[in-house]
């Protein structure tokens, strides 16, 4: 079976740095710190209103790192600008609205099709690994199939935010079809918002599900018992999940 890859995201780190000033706590720092427990790949959102990660981490991380970046964007000019400068591996547009607290659900990758086929294309044609954040929708993913993107990171927030029972099953066998018609369209199939240790074992064990990218579970477990040991943690369920 394909191994599975954790991607984590450090935006919240920057939320708390900013909240007070200064420099401290580093994204960077946290960034190293997670790729030497077990993370794959470090995911950061350039926000329109840089509320967490600005401009100058950005740069920082891809000067600094080896490691695969996946940045986070709108579909936007100037994000577009941005990700073709900056030239991470990785780019996952999503939808982005500034009174958000965070992102509420998946691109309307069908109804704007013709506004993303040039932004998919250049990021392509950059080398740069295009993937669009859907909800799990087959209307979605076939879109995103005609648009050239590599990849498809599902968004879980309904899946994990449902009470264990018939709601919550019903929207893992949302994500299950999705990737399925993901991986049969050749495109990547990730997931990620809103997965923990209960609902991340569950995405792990879907065969086609090849990257989990999670961010804020794992800075609020890193206050209870360190970040290190929080991605290790996350790190294991998933392979566990993933070889039963």
């Amino acid at each position: 079976m394909t191994p599975i890859r954790l991607g984590v995201n450090v935006d919240h780190v920057a939320t708390l740095r900013n909240a007070r000033g200064g420099t401290h706590p580093d994204p960077l720092a946290a960034a190293r710190l997670v790729l030497e427990h077990g993370a794959d790949s470090i995911t950061i959102h350039l926000r329109e209103d840089r509320r967490h990660i600005r401009d100058a981490d950005c740069r920082a991380m891809r000067q600094a790192l080896t490691a695969p970046i996946n940045l986070e964007m709108a579909a936007t000019a100037e994000m577009q600008a941005i990700a073709l400068s900056l030239r991470p591996h990785a780019c996952c547009i999503v939808p982005e609205r500034r009174a958000e607290v965070t992102t509420e659900g998946g691109l309307d990758a069908a109804g704007g099709e013709a506004n993303l086929a040039p932004l998919v294309s250049a990021l392509n044609g950059a080398g740069i690994r295009t993937s669009l954040f859907l909800d799990p929708d087959p209307h979605q993913v076939e879109a995103a199939a005609r648009l050239g993107a590599r990849a498809v990171e599902l968004h879980t927030g309904r899946f994990c935010d449902a009470l264990p029972g018939p709601a919550r099953d019903a929207e893992l066998a949302r994500l299950r079809e999705a990737a399925r018609l993901v991986a049969a369209a050749g495109m990547e199939c990730h997931a990620g918002h809103g997965l923990d240790y209960d609902t991340a074992p569950l995405l792990a064990a879907i065969p086609e599900v090849v990257e989990l990218n999670i961010g804020h579970f794992l800075m609020g477990q890193a206050l209870f018992e360190g970040l290190p040991a929080a991605v290790s943690r996350m790190r294991q369920v998933m392979e566990r999940a993933r070889r039963t």
